[in-house]
């Protein structure tokens, strides 16, 4: 899997420029592309069961924004009855904020708060019979560490520690997948349909405007032109949108009927 970079569908990236100017083009054919489609799950708003058909990936909240045993189990559970992979989904500790303020903690302390919740997971998992396929962080852990590479080695550190066999789901283009590929892991470059960018590449502020793409057929739409850039290997839907599960739909229908494969990252 590649390191490359995200598009937004209302401003330049200039990440997308480094990418034609390194030989990696923009390709408006998607006919025979694969692509994975994961969600944020497990986080307790309740529309877990009809997201699950359309997706291939299930990010899971392992209790520190969202979550409880019990609903790793459940979540566990579903995903396992419709085939989808399951990984983690660590956040800094703030159920108060739902995992989405930034906080500030030394790389060992990161390393140690995100390889316990990958544990977490991973003993549920393995009572349910599951093996665990990957590792994405939520909220602000997955910002902050998208652009700050001490950051972003802590979590790789902790990934590789709880099994060199993980996948680390990052921004396209960030500090994330380079860390985790310097310590040798296998990294998914990932895309945003339902969200909107910053000009860096980075994802923009939800408290500002058109930060979160509402309507299905324009989250489709541009999950359709972050794929035409080329090297994303999975598009995230988040499960607390409003109208998650319709994107979910949607989303899945447009890509298959423009010859895009649905498959897990590998």
């Amino acid at each position: 899997m590649s390191l490359r970079g995200a598009r937004s569908s209302r401003r330049s990236n200039p990440l997308i420029s480094r990418e034609v100017a390194s030989g990696c083009r923009p390709r408006n054919d998607i006919r025979l592309m694969k692509i994975d489609l994961n969600c944020d799950l497990g986080e307790g708003i309740g529309n877990d069961e009809a997201i699950m058909p359309y997706i291939t990936s299930a990010n899971i909240a392992c209790g520190f924004h969202a979550g409880d045993e019990q609903t790793m189990r459940e979540t566990i559970r579903l995903a396992k009855r419709f085939g989808v992979n399951v990984g983690a989904h660590p956040s800094w500790k703030d159920r108060e904020n739902f995992g989405r303020k930034e906080m500030d903690a030394s790389p060992d302390e990161v390393e140690k708060i995100v390889r316990e919740q990958i544990q977490i997971l991973a003993a549920i998992a393995k009572e349910e019979g599951v093996t665990l396929t990957h590792v994405k962080p939520h909220g602000a852990l997955y910002n902050q560490s998208a652009k700050d590479i001490q950051l972003a080695s802590a979590i790789a550190r902790a990934v590789k520690t709880a099994s060199v066999d993980l996948i680390l789901v990052g921004l396209a283009g960030s500090r994330s997948l380079e860390a985790g590929r310097e310590m040798g892991l296998r990294v998914a470059a990932e895309g945003f349909p339902d969200r909107g960018y910053n000009p860096d590449g980075t994802l923009m502020s939800r408290l500002l405007p058109g930060a979160i793409i509402e309507s299905p057929e324009e989250v489709a739409r541009h999950a359709v032109e972050l794929i035409r850039t080329g090297g994303m290997d999975t598009l995230c839907l988040h499960g607390d949108h409003p109208n998650a599960a319709a994107n979910a739909k949607v989303l899945r229908d447009v890509l298959e009927k423009n010859g895009v494969e649905i498959a897990t990252m590998k």
